[in-house]
C-alpha cells in the first residue's frame, strides 16, 4: 500500500521526468498573464504608453516537493512617439533544475486606421538551464545520467504582434524560434527546447460609467504537448478593483483580484485549484504581481485600456 509521502514523492519524480525526459520543455505557467504580456508578447512592449515595471512571482503545487516555482521581473514602455523598449527576467525552478532566461524587447507601432493599431516586436537574449541532480534521491545514484551536473547557455530569439483598440486587442507570438537540444557527457539528451507559441485575444465592454467587463483567452501550442487553453473574466470596478475567475483546460479554476492603489500602484493575486487529480496532495497554486507605473506618457486619456 503507498503512503501519503511515498505519493508525493512518485508524483514529484514524475514532474521532474517529464520536464527533463520528454521532449519539449515547457515555459512557465502564468494565471495573471494578462497583467505579465510583455513576458508572453514582445509585442505588447510600449502599447500601454506606460512606462512600467513588474514584478511576479509563482508558487505551483504548493506542498509538493519539487514543484514549479517562477519569479519575473519587467520593466517596459513607450520611448519615443512609435517605438517601445523593455526588458524581462525569468527565474524558473522546478525538481533538481533552475532555468533563467533574459530577454531585451524592441517594438514599433503602425497606425492601421482610425482606433487601431498593430506593434510588431522582436526579444533577444540569452536562456540558462543549470541542473543540480544533488538536489534528488535516486534508486540509482550510479546511473551516468545523474553523474555530473548540467548548466548549458542557449540564444533566444522570439518575436510577437499585438493588434489592438481601446476595446480589443489580439496577439500572436513566440518565445523563440530556436529549437535545441541539450547533452550530457555521455551524449545522452536532458532537454530538447521546442518553439512555444501564443495566441491570445480580449475585448471590453462598457456596463456602465463605473464598471468594465473583459473576457479574454490565451492559447499555447508546442509541439509534442498538449494545446494549452486559458479562458478568463475580469471586472473592473470603479478603476480600481479588478475581480475574476479563470480556467484552464483539463488544469485548473482560478480566482483573481487586484487593486489600483493611486495612480502608480497595481497589486494583484491569483488562486489556482488543481482539477489534474494533484488536488489532494498540494495546496493549490498561489500567484502575486505588483506593479509600477514610473511616469504616464498618456496622461489625457479619459478611458485608460483594460489590458
Amino acid at each position: 500500500m503507498i503512503n501519503n509521502i511515498q505519493y508525493k514523492m512518485m508524483v514529484t519524480l514524475c514532474i521532474v521526468l517529464l520536464h527533463f525526459g520528454a521532449k519539449a520543455q515547457q515555459a512557465p505557467q502564468y494565471t495573471q498573464y494578462m497583467y505579465n504580456t510583455t513576458v508572453l508578447n514582445s509585442g505588447y512592449t510600449g502599447t500601454s504608453a506606460n512606462f512600467e515595471a513588474n514584478v511576479l512571482y509563482r508558487s505551483q503545487w504548493v506542498g509538493l516537493d519539487g514543484a514549479p516555482e517562477t519569479q519575473s521581473f519587467t520593466v517596459q514602455g513607450r520611448t519615443g512617439e512609435k517605438v517601445g523598449l523593455g526588458l524581462t527576467a525569468i527565474n524558473d525552478n522546478i525538481g533538481a533544475s533552475n532555468n533563467v532566461r533574459v530577454n531585451g524587447h524592441f517594438a514599433y507601432e503602425l497606425t492601421t486606421g482610425a482606433s487601431t493599431k498593430l506593434s510588431l516586436g522582436i526579444n533577444a537574449g540569452a536562456d540558462i538551464l543549470s541542473i543540480d541532480w544533488s538536489k534528488g534521491n535516486f534508486n540509482d545514484d550510479l546511473d551516468p545520467v545523474f553523474s555530473e551536473n548540467l548548466n548549458k547557455t542557449r540564444p533566444i530569439v522570439g518575436f510577437g504582434a499585438f493588434f489592438y483598440s481601446d476595446h480589443w486587442y489580439l496577439g500572436a507570438s513566440t518565445d523563440n524560434f530556436l529549437n535545441s537540444e541539450i547533452y550530457n557527457d555521455d551524449d545522452r539528451e536532458v532537454t530538447d527546447r521546442k518553439s512555444q507559441y501564443y495566441f491570445m485575444g480580449g475585448y471590453v465592454f462598457d456596463l456602465s460609467p463605473s464598471l468594465k467587463f473583459k473576457p479574454a483567452m490565451l492559447t499555447k501550442h508546442i509541439a509534442g504537448a498538449p494545446l494549452t487553453v486559458d479562458v478568463s473574466a475580469n471586472f473592473l470596478i470603479q478603476e480600481k478593483v479588478n475581480l475574476g475567475l479563470a480556467y484552464r483546460y483539463d488544469d485548473a479554476l482560478s480566482a483573481l483580484a487586484g487593486f489600483h492603489l493611486g495612480s502608480k500602484f497595481f497589486i494583484g493575486y491569483a488562486y489556482d485549484y488543481s482539477l489534474t487529480g494533484l488536488e489532494n496532495y498540494n495546496d493549490g497554486s498561489h500567484e502575486i504581481i505588483l506593479k509600477f507605473t514610473v511616469f504616464d506618457i498618456n496622461k489625457r486619456a479619459l478611458s485608460p485600456r483594460f489590458f
